[in-house]
């Protein structure tokens, strides 16, 4: 039988953590050898992954929420067939596409194996949001845990269908403002110049327009440099500030003051609101622990500011519409809404309802956005391209008036 090095990291009777090498045929293995022992596997790995991963090149690829989608419904899938939890784990972790969701599974395996619970072994990564581990954990408790993975599916899967619709109705306007930006670009950068030294041997004097397209040319030497190095540095601080608090209070509500997009901004975060909070509490997630993590989830800190006032009145006894009621960005029908789900005992199915209602209306605004921008690009490219062609030919006309 052939046998390979595995590295281990474990936790001794005293609690004490340990690392090593040893020899076996598989990780299984490894793991079983080291229980013999008295151990708790914390991690088995082969003892060249280290090695592997510093001489690779490639980005590390993400775990998107689609991966999560896909684990969470094969997952409800195989322990509602009767599947144990470590036979599912193994079977998804060696199928996953994704090699950083292969490596967080077999991670998530060992924990298990090793005496944890699923939502102490999600809640080690942060790539399983605290919506996630805190649903798995109501799952774990009232031992519906099949149920509780198909509603993370259903919530997953819906906010992946949102996103793409948006993105596929979205990306034919930034491509063609993309391709006209850079076809001005060009023509400044190339055309232009050709143009201006034809006029200048001809001698006399240029049309305005002309004259002013020959100076953004020019400019055009140093203009583009700075441009990229600021698009660069832009993209740098955003990636690294843009989620942090102090930019987040002040972008959030100027989004949702866009003329055209604010409506979709708040559209798309009271979806989000109403199907994130209708699903912990279905999942039996109490309603204090989950307004906390909503207000975390939903993308927008207007939305949180709101939630914080809801969780100090349901603290105080009162109701959770009431607060909601102050807020411009709840709308009166949403308000309505949970009043009515509060006083049935149904606010999970009513929130269900308004998720529902929210994504028809994302769906349906961004394609009104789209079928409006779509021609609105193509007038702005037809203006800006044409406009630059009508100046460089005007001198055109003084040449044949200079040969007369």
């Amino acid at each position: 039988m052939t046998t390979q090095q595995y590295s281990y990291k474990v936790r001794g009777p005293g609690g004490k953590l340990v690392e090593g090498k040893v020899e076996a045929a598989s990780e299984a293995a490894v793991a079983e050898k080291l229980r013999g022992m008295g151990y708790a596997p914390l991690e088995v790995r082969p003892a060249n992954a280290g090695m592997q991963k510093e001489i690779s090149f490639g980005r590390k690829k993400r775990v998107k929420m689609k991966d999560l989608a896909i684990f969470s419904r094969q997952f409800a899938t195989m322990i509602d067939a009767g599947l144990t939890m470590l036979r599912g784990l193994t079977i998804l972790a060696e199928q996953s596409d994704n090699p950083e969701m292969r490596r967080i599974l077999r991670r998530v395996k060992q924990d298990i194996e090793a005496g944890m619970s699923l939502s102490a072994a999600f809640a080690k990564d942060d790539i399983f949001p605290p919506l996630m581990v805190n649903m798995t954990r109501a799952g774990e408790a009232g031992g519906f845990l099949d149920v509780t993975m198909r509603q993370i599916a259903d919530n997953f899967e819906a906010e992946v269908r949102l996103r793409g619709k948006i993105k596929a109705a979205l990306t034919y306007p930034i491509v063609v403002f993309i391709l006209a930006m850079l076809m001005c670009v060009g023509m400044l950068v190339f055309v232009v110049p050709t143009f201006e030294a034809m006029f200048k041997d001809l001698g006399g004097t240029l049309p305005l327009p002309t004259q002013v397209l020959v100076v953004l040319s020019k400019s055009m030497r140093f203009m583009l440099p700075l441009v990229v190095v600021l698009a660069v540095v832009g993209l740098w601080w955003w990636r690294r500030f843009g989620k942090t608090e102090p930019v987040r209070n002040v972008v959030d509500p100027l989004k949702l003051r866009l003329p055209v997009f604010g409506k979709l901004f708040q559209k798309l975060a009271l979806a989000r609101f109403a199907r994130n909070l209708g699903t912990l509490l279905s999942s039996g997630v109490p309603i204090l622990q989950s307004l906390e993590i909503v207000s975390e989830t939903t993308g927008s800190v207007v939305i949180s500011r709101a939630l914080k006032e809801v969780q100090e009145s349901v603290r105080r006894g009162e109701s959770v519409s009431a607060p909601l009621a102050a807020h411009k960005v709840f709308p009166p029908m949403v308000v309505q809404m949970i009043a009515s789900g509060e006083e049935s005992g149904a606010i999970d199915k009513m929130l269900q309802k308004i998720a529902e209602f929210y994504d028809d209306e994302v769906e349906a605004t961004t394609e009104a956005l789209t079928a409006l921008i779509e021609p609105l690009m193509i007038a702005f490219l037809g203006g800006v391209v044409g406009s630059m062609i009508i100046a460089l030919y005007l001198p055109i006309f003084k040449v044949f008036e200079l040969i007369g």
